[in-house]
């Protein structure tokens, strides 16, 4: 039987009804706890991105080490540590601490130099004169609560500029390939390129290029000019081009030299009363002037490569000599004057050779 009154409404079970008001009000209060959670994880670990990166600097230079952090946590030290030759891998070298500032670790390296801000977490380092012994890792190291021990690397790599030098020889005259010039780039890091600009000399000439590589990571560059040596190439310029990552493009300059003797001789008339001897030789010929069969007169004068004759007198007629002599060699050429009447002439007898 009915109870007076029901309807079918109001005869559900009423137990349903408190149960979806107790579903409702967890959900409500499980919601606000994992927003406040996210909340203050979010906060608690807003670290900016580390990144990895190269220092590079260069010999004899100063050298900035990066480290710095934005976070909320609470920073107690900063510790940097190091992987290098000649020390044990992760050496710990310095600690800088709020109180304390920067304490060596073992031996005291004053090279280094706290340019940081602790309270800003920005522990970054100055670090004065690094040699190539001191190329590597180093890595800074955040002791952060709660947000653990986040670091930041940096490869650290010195460039070492060449030294840089460009020889000549001197070789003499002949047909077999020898050496004309060497250009130099010594101990750089990383190693230079070197390369020639030849000029005339293009397609008569080659280059050979040598390397040694040194214990300390340095690089000796040789580069040198071979040819067979001709009086042609002599005086010619070449430009040795040295590139390198450690400083700009050096260009050096240098003339070839080549040794020869003497080669044709030639008396060149300057006035009516003078005559000069030439020739071409490396290094220059010395020009003595004698007459055949007697001591030069005292009116004539030489003067340089250069025969004077002060006066038109018969007796100084005759046959004259000019002889080019340098160290490899030696030629003559003649010339024969004879005065008549007071008229001066005469015949040029060139290209007598004589060779010692």
């Amino acid at each position: 039987m009915k109870p007076f009154g029901a309807t079918e409404a109001n005869r559900r079970p009423r137990y349903r009804k408190t149960c979806l008001c107790f579903s409702a009000g967890l959900f409500s209060v499980i919601l606000k706890m994992f927003i406040l959670l996210t909340a203050s994880h979010l906060q608690t670990k807003h670290v900016e991105a580390v990144q990895v990166g190269d220092v590079v600097v260069m010999f004899g230079s100063s050298a900035i080490l990066p480290c710095q952090i934005i976070t909320n946590d609470r920073l107690s030290q900063i510790t940097w540590q190091r992987t290098i030759k000649g020390k044990a891998p992760d050496d710990v070298f310095l600690i800088i601490q709020p109180m304390i500032g920067l304490k060596y670790r073992n031996e005291k390296d004053f090279r280094f130099e706290f340019i940081g801000n602790f309270n800003d977490k920005n522990g970054t380092l100055k670090f004065s004169n690094p040699t190539l012994k001191d190329e590597g890792s180093y890595t800074c190291i955040f002791s952060l609560f709660p947000g653990g021990t986040p670091s930041r690397n940096s490869q650290l790599v010195i460039l070492v500029p060449p030294i840089t030098n460009l020889m000549d020889y001197t070789p003499l005259e002949g047909n077999e390939e020898v050496p004309l010039a060497t250009c130099t780039a010594a101990a750089s890091k990383p190693k230079a390129e070197v390369r020639w600009i030849k000029g005339s000399l293009e397609g008569k000439v080659r280059e050979e290029i040598k390397e040694t590589q040194h214990a300390n990571g340095t690089t000796t560059t040789w580069s040198t000019l071979l040819g067979k040596p001709g009086r042609e190439m002599n005086g010619q310029s070449v430009k040795c081009v040295i590139s390198s990552e450690a400083t700009n493009e050096e260009i050096l300059e240098t003339n070839i030299q080549v040794h020869y003797p003497p080669g044709n001789v030639n008396i060149v008339e300057r006035s009516e009363v003078s005559y000069e001897c030439e020739t071409n030789a490396n290094p220059k010929a010395t020009v003595t002037w004698t007459r055949s069969g007697q001591s030069l007169p005292q009116s004539v004068k030489v003067v340089g490569a250069t025969l004077q004759f002060s006066s038109q007198s018969n007796d100084l007629s005759g046959l004259y000599q000019c002889e080019t002599t340098n160290p490899y060699g030696s030629k003559q050429a003649y010339l024969f004057v004879h005065f008549s009447s007071g008229e001066f002439c005469c015949e040029n007898k060139t290209n007598k050779q004589m060779f010692t």
